[in-house]
């Protein structure tokens, strides 16, 4: 009896080692991924290598520091940098001041006392640095430059998705190996939600002279890379989904409150006075949207309505408010995930592309403003909308309307997801007899008027 119990104390032992070591195993990996949690925050599985690139390149050295060309590459493919622009900061690793800047300046100069004679453009030890307005003198401008920190996305515009300045920098190391890189980045792109990694050495970036017979090449490079995360951006999203369609008469509307009713008692009604009031579309400083009032209380909403049943294809109307009467939103992107945009045979109003994150699905596509037509989406009011239809063929192996497949899946609106009503309100699809007459109903009576007009 002695030998049995002595076997179940080593058991019992042993087995409490064991759940203590699952125990801190399992402690382990909860702590790795709160560790890990902002990263996958930032991870976009429709754009999963969007980023925005800050890449300095030492172009000149001079007698106490460098010239360089700081270029912001916009590699997102949906997500632009909208008005007011974009704004960078770092902080210096020494005591560089900036001597003189082209295509940018900095918002504060800081304390330059300690210098005589030439005063530099800024001597904080945190510069903040903002792009120069349209229109500025011709000596103030460098390439890419001067379209008021507006930077366009990747996918939409990519002539248009690079931004850049000259530096001067003074007070610094006059060698690759006596400069130290700048830290700590921060880019507000124009609000919160970009992440910037630390400046990592990186090849001389290789330029071809005008005539393209020539190489030359930087004295030194390195590259900041930021990311977007979109709930470091805001802890409500920005956007809403609202569903119709032409076999039943119900429409699913936003949410309520789906992008948190914060605003809901500085909000203006569409028919007040207020709305039509002088300077009600005057944006202010810090940005702050003054929304119209609705149920949602969204800035934008995106309406998908189901229109027609052809034979072989199908019809969707798509329509996008803007209810914030502060802000135009200009070169937008919306993006949705569908699978039936494998099939997209016709965008009538708006531009498309086809985005392809999985080689293997084609379930993604971008549509945006047609230049100098629709890119621009007006405050909220009259103009505050645009809309398009889209004609798509039908894949008879997979098309139906049951079950909710005829709307999206995901919608993206510049980039930030939109909140989608939840499955059980989609407009339901009538009993089969229902819908087999509604889609003879739909054919017949285009067929009947053409017989009339004989």
């Amino acid at each position: 009896m002695e030998s049995d119990h002595s076997i179940f104390e080593a058991t019992s032992y042993q087995q409490s080692g064991q759940c203590n070591s699952l125990l801190k195993f399992m402690h382990g990996l909860f702590v790795l991924f709160l560790i890990m949690l902002p990263s996958a925050a930032a991870y976009d599985p429709l754009d999963p290598t969007g980023n925005i690139t800050i890449k300095w390149d030492v172009v000149s050295w001079t007698a106490d520091g460098y010239v360089a060309t700081v270029t912001m590459s916009n590699f997102q493919l949906y997500r632009p940098i909208m008005s007011p622009g974009w704004t960078l900061a770092w902080t210096w690793a020494k005591k560089e001041v900036i001597w003189s800047m082209v295509g940018a300046q900095t918002t504060e100069q800081g304390d330059c006392s300690k210098f005589k004679g030439n005063v530099p453009h800024c001597c904080k030890k945190t510069p903040t640095v903002v792009d120069l307005l349209p229109g500025v003198p011709y000596n103030q401008q460098f390439t890419n430059c001067c379209k008021g920190g507006v930077v366009g996305s990747w996918g939409q515009d990519p002539e248009g998705s690079v931004s850049a300045f000259q530096v001067s920098v003074g007070v610094a190391g006059t060698s690759n190996k006596t400069v130290k890189l700048p830290k700590d980045f921060v880019l507000l792109g124009p609000g919160l939600g970009y992440t910037c990694g630390p400046a990592k050495v990186v090849p001389s970036t290789i330029f071809l002279t005008p005539d393209r017979r020539r190489k030359t090449q930087a004295l030194m490079t390195w590259n900041v890379t930021c990311t977007y995360s979109q709930f470091l951006a805001s802890k409500n999203p920005s956007c809403c989904v609202s569903f119709s369609s032409f076999y039943n008469d119900s429409i699913t509307p936003c949410p309520s409150c789906a992008c948190g009713c914060q605003n809901k008692n500085n909000c203006v009604m569409s028919n007040s006075k207020q709305a039509h009031k002088k300077g009600v579309n005057t944006p202010t400083k810090d940005n702050t949207p003054l929304l119209q009032c609705t149920h949602h209380m969204c800035p934008i909403r995106v309406h998908w309505h189901v229109k027609i049943n052809y034979k072989d294809y199908w019809r969707v109307k798509i329509a996008v408010t803007n209810f914030n009467y502060r802000r135009n939103y200009t070169q937008w992107t919306l993006v949705a995930q569908h699978p039936n945009l494998n099939n997209v045979t016709q965008v009538f109003s708006f531009d498309y592309k086809p985005l392809v994150p999985y080689e293997s699905i084609n379930d993604t596509g971008m549509f945006y403003g047609m230049k100098y037509y629709n890119d621009l989406l007006m405050e909220a009011g009259p103009q505050g909308n645009v809309q398009s239809e889209v004609l798509l063929q039908k894949n008879k192996e997979t098309f139906t309307f049951k079950q909710g497949w005829a709307f999206p899946r995901k919608v993206y609106f510049n980039g930030d997801e939109c909140l989608l009503p939840p499955p059980d309100k989609y407009p339901f699809l009538p009993s089969s007899a229902h819908a087999s007459s509604m889609a003879i109903l739909t054919v017949a009576v285009p067929l009947l008027l053409v017989m009339l007009l004989i």
